[in-house]
């Protein structure tokens, strides 16, 4: 069950960034086929109310069909969010809804997370490799933000939401609420530094595709060019190290094994910290 949610979470993804991707950058004045570029974009924007429909009909079709399933096979949804996991009922209908909207809302929350990562990289690649366009385009003004905002905003945007959500986990009975104002703040606050976790998958990703890359033969898509300052651009705090013998570097292979161990203890150092809030 819970891989069926993955699989139905990067459907709605894609639906997202489908819907998204209608809008699109404005063609600049004068230039040619500026007329038919701009009847596009507006037919575009009439049909695209169909992809925010779908996805909300996806949201509550799996809700429906994971308590018909997941009472069934007892299957228990929940989503980690470093500190704490948060479990829901399958066997409730407000429950499930519920998880299925949150579940799909983390996973939005890590896609524009690695987007964010990915734009703090290359922040001074030009904009023609279209893979950094693509990145750009997706987070919008946030490109534009300085790096330390862009830095901080995964933190703020989930303890902002877990600020928002947690009244109603607890009038639902999901957790336990807090004692006070000043408990929710330090949950909230501790509860967005798991946010920065997920930066974990994407550098294992870019890491990985690299060194495949790097001896194997991919063709020459600018995908495959993006990688490589992104690559080096992570594997700059071991450079001092030697871990280069011939043609082999072992920078990203090293530098995946500590990222996950620091991750591992880091979520769970969170853990035992939350659970001994309040500090004061």
């Amino acid at each position: 069950m819970s891989l069926i949610d993955l699989i139905l979470n990067l459907a709605g993804l894609i639906l997202w960034l489908v819907w998204r991707s209608l809008g699109g950058p404005p063609a600049p004045r004068g230039a040619p086929g500026m007329l038919s570029g701009t009847l596009q974009r507006a037919e575009s924007k009439r049909r695209g109310w169909k992809w925010p429909a779908g996805l909300a009909a996806l949201l509550v079709f799996r809700g429906v069909l994971y308590r018909q399933i997941g009472s069934a096979v007892n299957w228990t949804p929940s989503i980690p969010l470093g500190a704490i996991v948060v479990a829901f009922r399958s066997d409730l209908k407000d429950r499930i809804l519920l998880f299925s909207l949150l579940s799909f809302l983390v996973s939005l929350g890590i896609l524009y997370s690695g987007l964010l990562l990915l734009s703090l990289l290359n922040s001074k690649l030009p904009d023609n490799n279209p893979t950094q366009r693509w990145v750009r385009s997706n987070l919008g003004r946030i490109d534009r933000f300085p790096a330390w905002l862009k830095l901080l905003l995964p933190w703020l945007v989930l303890t902002a939401a877990w600020l928002a959500v947690s009244p109603l986990l607890s009038a639902l009975d999901i957790i336990p609420a807090p004692r006070s104002a000043g408990h929710l703040l330090q949950q909230a606050a501790v509860i967005g530094l798991g946010s920065y976790f997920s930066w974990k998958y994407v550098v294992a990703g870019v890491l990985l595709l690299h060194i495949v890359n790097s001896y194997v033969y991919l063709g020459n898509d600018p995908f495959w060019s993006y990688l490589g300052p992104t690559a080096k651009t992570l594997s700059r705090p071991l450079g001092f190290l030697p871990l280069r013998a011939g043609k082999l570097d072992f920078a990203p292979v090293c530098l995946m094994i500590i990222v996950f161990f620091l991750c591992e203890a880091a979520d769970r150092g969170l853990s035992r910290l939350y659970a001994q809030l309040p500090l004061f």
